[in-house]
């Protein structure tokens, strides 16, 4: 399984670009999951539920399952929050999975880059960058991680030739 993350900051636009190079992809038949790391408390569960009291009353994992999805809910319970090899390994295997936020961890990365936003490049700092995705120009990209491509944030078809071409994948159009 292929593992590609979008790393940028608050606001930059990660998950919409997700959003739309998923269909993109799922279009050229690779199949595509996703990892996507939360700053705050969240709760995908709501009081009152079977699987909400399993969990409140000490369960460490609850699965729920029903004819259309299933999903595990794990407790840390103190533990220290999952690293991506961590919760990678309770994944199913697919050609790529796309890995939004934990732009700490060491796997490679598109950054998504707004110059407006007035933020400075994390490439300049993360040497797992390996290509910009910005809606302007990034003037510093040919000096950084040895010369970074810089893709137009809005071209969903030229980022998905790129993960493709990057993660050595074949799309299934390519296959005939």
């Amino acid at each position: 399984m292929r593992v590609l993350g979008l790393a940028g900051w608050s606001g930059s636009g990660k998950t919409t670009l997700v959003c739309k190079l998923l269909p993109a992809l799922v279009r050229r038949g690779l199949r595509v999951s996703t990892m996507k790391h939360a700053h705050h408390s969240f709760d995908v569960d709501k009081p009152g539920k079977d699987s909400y009291e399993h969990r409140a009353a000490g369960a460490t994992e609850v699965m729920i399952s029903s004819a259309n999805r299933w999903a595990l809910m794990h407790e840390n319970r103190e533990a220290p929050e999952a690293d991506v090899a961590m919760l990678k390994a309770h994944m199913t295997p697919v050609d790529l999975l796309i890995i939004e936020g934990f732009k700490q961890e060491s796997h490679e990365k598109i950054e998504v880059h707004r110059p407006s936003l007035g933020h400075p490049l994390l490439a300049a700092r993360d040497p797992q960058i390996v290509a910009i995705a910005s809606d302007g120009p990034v003037p510093d990209a040919a000096s950084l991680n040895g010369g970074l491509p810089v893709i137009d944030l809005n071209d969903v078809e030229a980022l998905a030739d790129f993960v493709i071409a990057h993660c050595g994948l074949q799309a299934a159009t390519d296959a005939a």
